[in-house]
């Protein structure tokens, strides 16, 4: 899939203030500081496009970038750490179950994991909430130019270890880096597909 065209579209903080026009969704979450931003930048190749922070926990809404005149990217707020009180991160836990377990339109919601990290708690927690919603949804292990090819691979079959625990078919798994643009066409090879299903 070619990207020609990837623009903000709109903030929102509940289903209904999402953009008017409806479209395919593909949405991206995870915990904070995971490089959601640098790699929603790097696969529109718009290093401009949703905001990248230095401090975790900065998207606080929903933001829709539509590309190609045709799809939604939707970019998620974290879950897990954000400077805020208790009642917002309640706030944000729920606009995030919302959008997640209730929009039509989204194709797939894709879970972003730290290649540097073990699968942690809370991303396990959001994995299983997913399942027992039946939300369909694909894992992108993100910063992997920051670990050996062996140690993320085996990383890699720990985790799967553990999901299979809790699934009988492990979801799509793709290994990205935004520095090195690694995953980038086969991110989005698998949406180009999922649309084309969703045409036909």
């Amino acid at each position: 899939m070619t990207i020609n065209k990837a623009v903000f579209a709109g903030s929102s903080v509940n289903l209904e203030g999402r953009p008017a026009a409806r479209l395919p969704e593909f949405a991206f979450i995870g915990r904070s500081n995971v490089g959601k931003s640098s790699l929603i930048n790097m696969l529109c190749n718009n290093h401009s496009l949703a905001h990248t922070s230095a401090t975790p926990g900065k998207t606080l809404s929903i933001n829709h970038f539509l590309i190609n005149n045709e799809w939604y990217l939707v970019d998620l707020p974290g879950y897990g750490y954000a400077r805020i009180s208790k009642e917002g991160r309640a706030k944000l836990a729920s606009m995030i179950r919302d959008y997640a377990c209730n929009s039509p339109q989204m194709m797939i919601l894709f879970v972003l994991l730290d290649s540097r990290l073990e699968l942690q708690k809370i991303d396990l927690e959001f994995l299983q909430m997913l399942g027992e919603e039946g939300v369909p949804f694909a894992m992108i292990y993100t910063k992997a130019d920051k670990v050996g090819s062996t140690v993320l691979q085996e990383r890699i079959e720990r985790n799967n270890k553990i999901l299979l625990e809790y699934w009988e078919e492990l979801p799509p798994v793709f290994t990205t880096s935004s520095r090195t643009a690694a995953g980038r066409e086969e991110v989005l090879s698998y949406i180009e597909e999922i649309l084309k299903l969703q045409n036909s």
